[in-house]
């Protein structure tokens, strides 16, 4: 039986391997394997990739990315950052390694992203930022979000790392905030081999604070000038991502195509999470709503087809954050999507005819 990954990055690894092996050699030969050349072009290449304005400050991981935009801010212990709970565990954890209190807003039943109709019942006088995620390649908006707050000193926090590339009305995620982090985590839409994350902010004072941040706080004497951390892009990453930056938006349009098609393949009746309003999504997953769903993963199993839950258990209701005083039924909408969602096989080497034999068994289900 033919198996079809929820997730295969050796296909896209073969196309170009001569051209990562070479860099990988270059940059070993170079003598810098810490924020050397490659990481500034990186730098350099993804913030033209957003505009070119701004600066883009390469870091070891998506969730130090989110540490640093927080820490850049000022937020800390006895602040309250307002996410979601249906989100990857890093962007609640980098919120908690800052000291600051999580706080969560219900989701939007249909776009499964933040719902701002609610925002203003998380906010409170602590409320020092808010870090809306784009989830799925699925963008919130930012513009709205402001609106919301426009009497108070709150800052927003993009997490783009599921959004590399996906626009709000023609605006490329990550510019929209005061902040943004990024993840180049393998799986990513623009994915490393191992872990890369960066930061981006228009604001240049901003950007300079956490470049400094990520390498201890020093300034160009090696003096400390803020507390930071040790955050460090790799090399070898950098130069990998170097290879893979320009066909970004190929890979983006072929995902955007391979999602076409299962909403073209798919009964009418098998529910979707929507696209925003104003979105060209970047379709980092393909994510369906679905009753039984344990039930129809192994059916699907049975066929050698592998799917994901994004996410199967909401962080509120995560041991590890019982302290946070969540109980089950705080956020009723997070908690119902936590039992239905099931992201489809999605990446851009995935055959048409993959996604036609996914979509068969589904509907014959």
């Amino acid at each position: 039986m033919n198996q079809i990954p929820s997730f295969d990055y050796l296909e896209q690894y073969y196309e170009i391997e001569s051209d990562i092996l070479q860099a990988i050699t270059t940059t070993l030969r170079s003598g810098d394997l810490i924020l050397g050349r490659q990481v500034e072009t990186f730098e350099r290449g993804f913030k033209n990739f957003l505009g070119g304005h701004g600066d883009a400050v390469g870091v070891n991981s998506g969730t130090d990315a989110l540490v640093i935009c927080l820490l850049a801010f000022g937020v800390g212990p006895g602040d309250e950052v307002v996410t979601v709970s249906n989100t990857a565990v890093p962007t609640v954890s980098a919120i908690r390694i800052v000291g600051a209190k999580p706080v969560f807003c219900d989701v939007d039943e249909h776009t499964a992203l933040m719902d701002l109709s609610k925002l203003y019942l998380s906010l409170s006088r602590k409320t020092k930022a808010i870090i809306p995620v784009h989830l799925f390649g699925n963008m919130v908006d930012v513009g709205e979000i402001y609106d919301i707050i426009s009497d108070r000193n709150i800052v927003v926090i993009e997490d783009c790392a599921q959004a590399h590339g996906a626009k709000f009305d023609n605006k490329i995620s990550g510019t929209l905030g005061d902040a943004a982090a990024f993840s180049f985590y393998p799986t990513k839409n623009l994915g490393a081999y191992g872990d890369a994350g960066l930061c981006f902010s228009t604001n240049l004072n901003i950007a300079t604070k956490m470049r400094k941040i990520r390498t201890y706080g020093f300034n160009e004497s090696f003096s400390v000038e803020m507390e930071g951390v040790n955050s460090r892009m790799d090399e070898i990453q950098a130069a990998i991502l170097n290879v893979k930056l320009p066909f970004l938006e190929i890979y983006n349009r072929r995902r955007y195509k391979l999602a076409d098609l299962y909403d073209s393949l798919l009964k009418a009746d098998i529910q979707r999470i929507v696209t925003n309003k104003h979105v060209d999504n970047a379709y980092h997953q393909f994510v369906i709503r679905v009753e039984n769903r344990d039930k129809i993963r192994e059916y699907l199993l049975d066929f050698g087809i592998k799917t994901n839950i994004h996410y199967q258990k909401p962080i509120h209701l995560m041991d590890g954050y019982k302290f946070l005083g969540y109980s089950k039924g705080s956020l009723p909408v997070t908690e119902m999507l936590a039992k239905e969602v099931l992201s489809l096989p999605l990446f851009p080497e995935l055959g048409e005819s993959q996604v036609s034999f996914v979509c068969e068994k589904l509907n014959e289900y």
